[in-house]
């Protein structure tokens, strides 16, 4: 065999062996991207749960006055969730080690961005501001404080514009409570200096542009409902005080009339009312 035909299997084989080597990269890859991608839809879907679970909390004893504590109810009732979602986020960091996070960030940022939604509103509802980058970081990290990945801006500026819609929510269920107005009112003024705040950062975020538009859609559906209680105060002339106890009375007296239809309903064999929530907490 001459030497040129030597030579020549030779680079052929180390061609080959380049391929193989691309190929199994690639192979590596897409299994790695698809795991990463369950994982953060697992992650969606735990943390659109712990959501609903704080509504929930917040809204099932409409006859309890004390705010606060019940904002510090629902926060510890997340706990156990926000845990079980972190420990979800510990799992996948196995997947991205030294510098890869980057190579699959954009398969995690669903996920990331429902998963500090929910960890910021349950961070509102017990401290009663906004959670900050630091904070965040700190909950994406294992024991000893190393972060399971760097936590992206844009994803944690993405994740907070989502929290304008919860609180949106918040307020208007708030205004069935007594003192509920005054609490729509405070979660209003947040909301509005979240738009402004996040409004300044809009050039350098893409994405933040149209969350900014929901922002503006959830800050105005909170002033309407405002307004609206302010205006009807107004033309009856009814003191603070003596709007509460008629809001507080009108809804005991539903929450009563409700309890009682149910029972009725469900001695005939009927099925409650569907509340529109997932049992979360049995799962």
């Amino acid at each position: 065999m001459s030497a040129s035909l030597v030579a020549s299997l030779s680079s052929r084989g180390s061609i080959i062996n380049v391929f193989e080597h691309f190929r199994d990269e690639l192979d590596d890859y897409h299994d790695r991207r698809e795991r990463l991608i369950k994982s953060s839809r697992d992650v969606t879907s735990l943390s659109k749960k712990l959501i609903f679970l704080l509504h929930r909390t917040m809204n099932e004893d409409l006859t309890e006055h004390d705010d606060h504590a019940l904002s510090l109810r629902a926060a510890a009732r997340a706990k156990p969730k926000l845990q079980e979602i972190q420990n979800l986020f510990a799992n996948m960091s196995e997947e991205l080690p030294d510098d890869r996070f980057w190579r699959y960030q954009r398969n995690i940022s669903p996920g990331l961005q429902e998963y500090i939604e929910a960890l910021s509103f349950a961070h509102y509802l017990e401290f009663r501001r906004l959670i900050s980058y630091e904070e965040v970081q700190r909950a994406l990290s294992d024991e000893t404080g190393k972060p399971y990945f760097p936590l992206p801006l844009e994803d944690y500026l993405l994740g907070l514009s989502d929290l304008t819609g919860e609180l949106m929510r918040y307020a208007i269920s708030s205004i069935s409570r007594r003192r509920g107005r005054s609490k729509a009112s405070e979660v209003c003024m947040f909301v509005r200096g979240c738009k402004a705040d996040f409004d300044v950062l809009t050039p350098y975020f893409r994405e933040l542009r149209k969350k900014q538009a929901v922002t503006a859609q959830s800050l105005e559906k909170i002033e309407d409902v405002a307004y609206a209680i302010a205006v009807r105060s107004s033309e009856y002339d009814i003191p603070p005080e003596l709007l509460d106890d008629i809001v507080d009375r009108t809804v005991s007296n539903s929450v009563h009339n409700y309890d009682g239809d149910d029972h009725n309903r469900r001695r005939r064999g009927g099925r409650a009312k569907d509340d529109g929530f997932e049992d979360v907490d049995d799962e």
